[in-house]
């Protein structure tokens, strides 16, 4: 079928992270609607209320014991339309600011990273603050989190780039992850305290993961680590390190990666530019130098 061949395509692509994390979000929700329309057909309506509970993220230590994956799954879980949609939107909106400017393995990297600590937040809320222990046991599920970070991720890399929202017109992203935040806030006394805190998890996150960018430290190498570890493993082929007459060189991907500091000339112009035309009329490779220019 040429819908499980766009599938494969957009899997085998290296340079397609945004669309891959859209798609595994699209696939999960999908599959559950097949698992529950089908349990329901059976008669077995509890079975799919199982499955969303194995791959959900429990507020108890000892379920989480028993499904340690859920730290991670939890993010990838969506239940109604609503919830998917707003996530994936925000997600293609910020995450392609994000890929544009850091790349596909930075904006991987803060949506995993993102999800890890909103999952930390959510489970310290609910075994150490009084008032949520001595509340039912809670689970969480949703990209918001992770999402969230990547939300104020890119608000702090670019807190001055515009969205054109409907009946407010051009808004500066760093008001919208603001007011995201302040939402998330005011909605811990509410009946989805867990999924608020999560999102105030993946918010400071975001925020640290580009302040430490800026700084020349990656967060993120041990989750690139671990995907190129697993990339191997599928495809196969191993990571190789050329050695030559004792000086061990790295790869070409490793090599490019290199940070390589624009002079203040080129970041004159480009700021010239700005103050003429506004930040979007720059270029791609303008928007990158000025972004290297920040870490300095």
């Amino acid at each position: 079928m040429s819908i499980l061949n766009d599938i494969r395509t957009a899997f085998d692509r290296r340079d397609n992270a945004l669309n891959q994390l859209l798609l595994i979000n699209v696939l999960v929700f999908v599959a559950l609607i097949l698992i529950r329309v089908v349990t329901f057909i059976a008669g077995s309506g509890d079975l799919y209320e199982d499955v969303v509970r194995i791959f959900s993220l429990p507020s108890e230590p000892d379920a989480l014991i028993r499904r340690p994956w859920t730290v991670l799954t939890y993010a990838f879980l969506h239940q109604g339309f609503l919830h998917i949609i707003f996530n994936l939107l925000n997600l293609y909106w910020f995450g392609s600011l994000v890929r544009e400017y850091l790349g596909d393995r930075k904006l991987v990297s803060l949506y995993i990273l993102g999800a890890l600590v909103g999952a930390i937040f959510f489970l310290l809320s609910y075994n150490l603050i009084p008032v949520f222990r001595m509340g039912p046991p809670a689970e969480v599920l949703g990209a918001s989190g992770a999402v969230t970070a990547i939300i104020v991720g890119a608000a702090t890399l670019l807190p001055d780039y515009t969205f054109n929202l409907f009946l407010f017109g051009p808004v500066r992203i760093k008001y919208i992850a603001a007011v995201v935040v302040l939402i998330s806030l005011a909605g811990i006394d509410g009946g989805n305290a867990g999924g608020e805190i999560a999102h105030i998890g993946g918010a400071i996150l975001g925020f640290v993961f580009i302040k430490q960018l800026q700084r020349g430290t990656d967060l993120g190498r041990p989750v690139q680590a671990v995907g190129d570890f697993m990339g191997s493993v599928f495809s196969g082929r191993p990571r190789l390190r050329v050695t030559h007459r004792g000086r061990t060189e790295e790869p070409a991907a490793a090599r490019r990666s290199t940070v390589v500091k624009p002079e203040q000339d080129e970041i004159d112009l480009i700021l010239d530019k700005i103050s003429r035309s506004g930040y979007e009329s720059l270029s791609k490779d303008e928007k990158q130098k000025l972004f290297r220019a920040s870490q300095k």
